[in-house]
């Protein structure tokens, strides 16, 4: 059994039914991300270049065919930011990050084989966000990034596709903090509920010998 597999006891993770305060003992010190801000920004991009390297087979037969593209990564890396305060909104600030993707490019060569490439594309954004003031602990902002890109075009010259995205941006404002939060205690950590095929669970069933009729 697990947590949420057929185990009951007031010492494991569920919906809160009755008073919440019930069960409470203690304040617990735990190290956690917290975040001050965040927000989402999907759009489509068009004309996106991925130039193509690390070919899987190598040297294939060229014009390729484009099969599809997408990020290898949920986590950008921030390759430039730039925070400026707002002086007319407390707290908040314009924030301008550049971020840089890796992709992984799916074709087909000239002969019809099938292989994948590696490539990377840098996006913008330029955004406003809570942050918090200055202190010893330093906030600092995070990037979860998705592309999936669809259809494109090769371009011998260059050895790149060009590419129409479906982009996801998600910017956070994050600190690594110690919070007092209310706790129920330890939980009680229930024991492992053993997969099986059961295969002879119709043979179980059957009785030892036939009903007399």
């Amino acid at each position: 059994m697990s947590f949420f597999s057929n185990y009951q006891s007031d010492r494991c993770p569920s919906q809160i039914t009755g008073n919440a305060l019930n069960g409470l003992s203690e304040k617990v010190c735990v190290q956690a991300k917290k975040v001050f801000d965040a927000c989402i920004k999907q759009t489509q991009e068009e004309g996106i270049v991925l130039t193509l390297t690390d070919f899987t087979p190598e040297n294939p037969t060229y014009p390729l065919t484009f099969v599809s593209a997408k990020s290898t990564t949920t986590k950008a890396t921030i390759t430039s930011l730039q925070v400026d305060r707002l002086t007319d909104r407390p707290n908040f600030a314009r924030v301008q990050v550049t971020m840089t993707v890796p992709m992984e490019v799916l074709y087909t060569d000239a002969n019809g084989v099938e292989g994948r490439a590696t490539s990377s594309t840098t996006l913008t954004s330029d955004v406003i966000l809570f942050v918090p003031e200055p202190s010893i602990i330093p906030y600092y902002v995070e990037a979860s990034v998705s592309i999936i890109a669809p259809e494109g075009v090769f371009d011998a010259e260059t050895n790149s596709f060009t590419v129409s995205c479906c982009v996801t941006v998600i910017l956070k404002i994050v600190m690594e903090v110690e919070l007092l939060v209310p706790s129920y205690g330890y939980a009680t950590i229930p024991p492992c509920q053993e997969y099986t095929q059961e295969v002879c669970s119709g043979f179980f069933e059957l009785p030892l010998f036939p009903n007399n009729t």
